[in-house]
């Protein structure tokens, strides 16, 4: 073993002490799947060296790559090492060896599991559940129900619930009064699975939304389980705010947050966080991404509110970092945001922006 190869317990322990880690899986996102046995970044090994440090803003962070056992780390840890970053190492036999007991359920984990994490939301907060039956059964009667999908646009576009609107999870309050104009509609919140159909049911219940709402139990997996076909294409989406979805969601955001506290930060203490020597921060705009590609500050990643809510490991590859949640002046979508990833141990500042001024500043 290299000096620049950690073993299995070391590894443990640097998972167990609270200080800055970050920790990435460089397997390709075919093998890696929905999410690694660690619940770490994937970033597959050819991209390693061109954006390690956008996932790593600070080369002296503690940082650990995980390949599948072939070597791939410890070549990549050496010219990486060269380039300046000292404290990168490769994890001994990767994650075959990482999980080679078959105690994978058992070991520690980078970030929390969206599964495990939105079940004990649903069991501390007793989210409503509506199955796939009861909800062919209220469509067969008439009622009045609207499923809306919570996962990103493209993933809606591949499939989804038949007749149902695609509303991000982080955009769900923004522009809920657009997609549900009268309050005796009942809401069945549905993704893939269960993450984030829990997070938006329970997003919207704690907003005071006045709908009933519930969430799909186990999404589109339960509706083909049942024998069900599902719809494709960009059949129904949300569009542009009315000044009324704006109004509205001014009042219930403020509802949803009302217990929350996270600093407002202003754009120079952003500037100075991000160039802190000591610190790790991501700056990230949960904005859409057409709004981000339309405007955004210099220097900040696009990071789509929804995916964070559910995925967060995907962008934040540094435990213990502070993480700036960028929105416009409405806020909706970070505190939405902010208010699920501080129960995770995120610690959450939030940067208002009006993007509309034509003056927007860099920040790193």
């Amino acid at each position: 073993m290299s000096q620049k190869t950690i073993s299995r317990e070391t590894f443990k322990d640097w998972l167990a002490d609270g200080n800055e880690l970050a920790v990435l899986d460089i397997r390709a996102p075919d093998v890696v799947g929905y999410a690694s046995p660690l619940f770490a970044t994937n970033l597959p090994a050819e991209r390693v060296v061109g954006e390690l440090s956008r996932f790593v803003p600070r080369k002296l962070v503690r940082t650990v790559l995980a390949d599948d056992g072939d070597g791939t780390a410890e070549r990549l840890v050496e010219d990486l090492a060269a380039a300046g970053w000292v404290n990168i190492f490769a994890l001994d036999g990767g994650i075959p060896a990482w999980i080679a007991d078959g105690a994978d359920g058992a070991l520690p984990t980078f970030d929390t599991p969206g599964v495990d994490f939105t079940l004990a939301v649903k069991d501390e907060r007793g989210t409503p559940v509506t199955l796939v039956e009861t909800l062919q059964r209220l469509r067969d009667a008439g009622e009045d129900v609207l499923v809306i999908d919570t996962r990103t646009v493209a993933e809606f576009a591949r499939e989804h619930v038949p007749g149902a609107v695609s509303v991000p999870g982080a955009e769900l309050v923004l522009r809920f009064k657009d997609v549900v104009p009268s309050e005796t509609t009942q809401i069945v919140v549905s993704c893939a699975g269960l993450p984030r159909a829990i997070l938006g049911a329970q997003t919207l219940i704690d907003a005071k939304i006045p709908n009933k709402v519930s969430y799909l139990h186990d999404g589109t997996k339960a509706w083909t389980a049942a024998g069900l076909s599902l719809e494709t294409g960009r059949t129904r989406t949300y569009g542009e705010a009315s000044d009324a979805a704006v109004e509205f969601a001014r009042r219930q955001i403020a509802v949803l947050s009302s217990a929350d506290r996270f600093p407002e930060i202003d754009v120079s203490t952003a500037k100075a966080w991000a160039a802190d020597p000591d610190r790790t921060t991501y700056l990230l705009d949960v904005r859409t991404p057409e709004e981000f590609e339309n405007g955004h500050l210099e220097g900040t990643l696009s990071s789509e509110g929804g995916q964070l809510l559910g995925v967060a490991y995907r962008t934040i590859a540094v435990r213990g970092a502070r993480v700036v949640l960028i929105d416009d002046l409405i806020g909706a979508r970070a505190r939405i945001v902010a208010h699920w990833l501080q129960r995770r141990g995120y610690e959450i500042a939030i940067l208002l922006v009006d993007f509309n001024s034509g003056k927007l500043s860099n920040v790193a």
